[in-house]
């Protein structure tokens, strides 16, 4: 009998071949007659980034490939990091794919539902490979820890840009506020978030994901100075922040090499 394990490692290559291939015909197609980028542009949020910035996607996946073809192979299957995962991975791309197609639909409000629940799925995945005490080899450090942390920095953007566009396309007043409020208390809350959540977990690709975000943010609200001025403080926290953990790494790594 095949145990939970294996069949999990099979079902998340199939998960990230699925994922790569419902996001390729969305945009080939395109899914109803509309890209990505289109649907977008229908909802012009002020906390939406420039286009460039979700080529992120491409690294993205090409990590996740990493992942599924390093949990399957024979140290992946043996280490217990990505074993620990368990179904939560396979969870990841059924949502993923079904943001997809809910936001090529138009459905805006329940695609922000399934992009909450992508979120808090990548948030379980992200606990366990970030395991408090556990020694990562260099190939789960690489193959598990690096793919989540960038994807779970890109998806906790893009969550804040769902739920904006949904109260945005609810006709949503603010409680009196402006837009570009509204922009900047989220790039403040954003900012504060990624922070605490990289220092720690002592996590500079988390943080950086937020820089990469603030900076496309920077060049598409150019004309909104209150957002690009918000932007770049949080973009020179970050940086500042994820300069520490990366130093203090290498200076924690230099110093057990002496040993």
């Amino acid at each position: 009998m095949r145990s939970p394990r294996s069949a999990y490692t099979l079902w998340n290559i199939v998960g990230v071949a699925a994922v790569i291939a419902v996001n390729m015909l969305a945009a080939l197609l395109p899914l109803n007659g509309q890209t990505t980028g289109e649907l977008s542009d229908k909802h012009p949020v002020l906390i939406t980034p420039a286009g460039y910035a979700f080529s992120i996607w491409s690294v993205i996946y090409v990590l996740l490939i990493g992942f599924a073809i390093y949990q399957a192979t024979r140290t992946g299957r043996r280490k217990g990091i990505a074993a620990s995962i368990g179904p939560w991975f396979l969870i990841s791309c059924l949502l993923n794919m079904g943001w997809i197609f809910l936001w090529h639909y138009e459905y805006v409000t329940s695609s922000g539902f399934i992009m909450i629940a992508l979120l808090l799925t990548l948030l379980v995945i992200y606990r366990r490979v970030q395991k408090a005490g556990y020694i990562l080899t260099f190939g789960e450090r690489i193959f598990v820890q690096l793919p989540f942390s960038i994807y779970l920095g890109w998806i906790s953007v893009a969550t804040i840009v769902n739920l904006s566009i949904v109260l945005d396309n609810a006709d949503w007043n603010g409680f009196g506020l402006s837009d570009t409020a509204w922009a900047v208390i989220m790039l403040a809350v954003a900012t504060l978030l990624a922070l605490t959540k990289g220092l720690l977990h002592r996590d500079l690709f988390y943080m950086l994901v937020f820089v990469w975000a603030f900076m496309a943010i920077m060049i598409k609200q150019e004309n909104h100075q209150a957002i690009v001025i918000t932007a770049w403080i949080g973009a020179i926290l970050l940086t500042v922040g994820a300069g520490i953990v990366g130093i203090n790494k290498f200076r924690q790594t230099r110093n057990i090499a002496k040993l």
